[in-house]
């Protein structure tokens, strides 16, 4: 019996696949764990293993191709076996799936007068009893209940966006005074944005999947998340003269150098360390507070930016930071990160300082609450011992946070632990 090789699922969020380029020629051998194909996936550039053995029999997917996960997209016969009759091939789930609904669908849209009346009766119903439709009890939290009542809003008639449904406050809070016994006002909507006509000259270039998602994320990131921004300098003389002692001392032969980078990287998780409330994400009506501190460094890639993760960064020492980032990002610009590499962030620093950006305000990289902005050093003149005006080397630092967890004390707070270990640079090395 053949063997099919299927567009494996390589991100929580992916849903399908673009085949990029076969590693494979038809007639190979192929052993498990074999590379046999390059896949655009909407978080990166990754490779497809054999999880079986035989002979490359049939392409099934050409180059270009974009293809949901689960789809069969080569043969792989063993020895004896023979080739699968046309038209035999096994449908991806999500093909199976919409072929076992479609059914089900065709029978619903083929009675609508039959229904409008039964849901809309359901619905009066419910609203008037101000009961959920399963007649249990409502979930909600406290504070949800307590607006609820400060506003006469009827909790059976909304829909909760909490963990397993909920109702948190912010579904009471939008839902509006009095909502289950009157229509609540309607909230004018903003007109969309014209998409641009291209013209003579004009290049359209279709969104790859990883654009595509940075922009639905980046999107929701500022949109649903309340930012707020800090900004300070940081004097890095002391960091730049100890880099230069550490790196004069060290293992020639290895080649091995400390960038600046890496010392604020140790800094921002220390920092977190330090200031654990900085370390945490908004769960609708709690905020989660992570024992550990797995950094998210963002890199620039060919489309676009991934933010591979240090995870238990705060276990590491500098060096260690330092050679698991660079691992990360060369991993990343050949477009060698697996899955995981991309799972659970809880801090991410983005540094534009290698192309002479002093200073900027990133987005908040969701689920987390904050983003550490890290520009170029630059000498400037500074007032030195006795209001003497001196060359000083100097750093900005920034960070953007989601109010809804973070205060402003508290981001204050944070950001001048990462001064004081930037300009005490010792202290990294405890």
């Amino acid at each position: 019996m053949a063997t099919y090789i299927e567009m494996p699922k390589l991100a929580d969020t992916m849903t399908e696949g673009t085949l990029l380029k076969w590693r494979k020629n038809l007639g190979d051998k192929v052993s498990t764990g074999d590379v046999v194909a390059d896949v655009e996936t909407d978080k990166a550039t990754m490779e497809i293993e054999s999880f079986s053995s035989g002979v490359l029999h049939e392409f099934l997917v050409k180059a270009g191709e974009k293809v949901p996960i689960g789809a069969p997209i080569a043969v792989l016969l063993g020895k004896g076996e023979s080739a699968p009759a046309p038209g035999s091939l096994p449908a991806a789930p999500q093909a199976a799936a919409a072929k076992t609904a479609a059914p089900a669908a065709a029978a619903v849209a083929a009675s609508p007068a039959a229904v409008a009346p039964v849901a809309a009766s359901a619905a009066s119903a419910k609203a008037a009893s101000g009961a959920p439709q399963s007649g249990g009890r409502v979930k909600s939290s406290p504070l949800a209940r307590k607006i609820a009542a400060e506003r006469g809003v009827n909790l059976g008639v909304l829909t909760g966006t909490g963990p397993g449904g909920r109702i948190v406050a912010k579904d009471v809070v939008s839902a509006g005074a009095g909502a289950g016994g009157t229509a609540a006002a309607a909230v004018p909507k903003a007109a969309p944005i014209a998409a641009p006509a291209a013209g003579a000259g004009d290049q359209v270039i279709a969104l790859s999947g990883m654009r595509r998602v940075i922009a639905e994320r980046l999107l929701a990131s500022k949109t649903q998340i309340p930012h707020f921004y800090l900004h300070l300098e940081v004097d890095a003389a002391p960091m730049m003269k100890m880099r230069a002692d550490l790196n004069a001392g060290g293992d020639k032969d290895s080649g091995f150098k400390l960038t600046v980078n890496d010392f604020v990287l140790k800094a921002v998780v220390a920092a977190a360390v330090r200031v654990p409330a900085v370390n945490a994400s908004f769960a609708g009506d709690s905020i989660v507070q992570f024992g550990s501190v797995n950094l998210s460094v963002a890199v620039a890639v060919e489309d676009g930016l991934v933010t591979p993760v240090v995870r238990d960064a705060q276990k590491k020492s500098l060096s260690a930071i330092s050679e698991a980032v660079k691992e990360l990002a060369g991993r990343a610009r050949g477009k060698k990160l697996k899955p995981d590499d991309f799972q659970g962030g809880t801090i991410t620093v983005s540094n534009l300082g290698a192309f002479g950006v002093e200073f900027f305000d990133a987005i908040i990289n969701p689920p987390q609450a904050v983003i550490v902005s890290v520009g170029a050093i630059v000498k400037k003149p500074v007032v030195g011992p006795g209001d003497t005006i001196v060359a000083g080397q100097r750093l900005a630092v920034g960070v953007s946070a989601d109010h809804r967890v973070v205060d402003g004390a508290v981001a204050a707070q944070y950001l001048a632990e990462i001064k004081r270990l930037l300009e005490n640079p010792s202290l990294l090395l405890i």
